[in-house]
């Protein structure tokens, strides 16, 4: 039954980080054709634009994503 739950807390962990990637792959696209999403707070979305080149992250999903793989890695090695 331990195997079993593994499984199923390794599966969710899998979900969660293809999502995070989706989102960190969007967000470049969303700093290029909105431009006005420049005006929301730093801590939600950065955007770095030079010479044609556009870099946008969310150091919110950035700090959640370490944390959950920090948390999870911690709870299965306390098992």
């Amino acid at each position: 039954m331990a195997i079993d739950e593994w499984f199923h807390s390794f599966t969710w962990l899998g979900v969660i980080m293809i999502l995070l990637g989706v989102l960190f792959v969007l967000a470049p696209y969303l700093a290029r054709y909105v431009p006005e999403i420049e005006k929301l707070p730093p801590i939600l979305i950065y955007v770095y634009r030079r010479d044609g080149f556009y870099f946008g992250t969310s150091p919110i999903l950035l700090a959640i994503s370490i944390l959950w793989l920090i948390v999870s890695l911690l709870s299965r090695g306390s098992k």
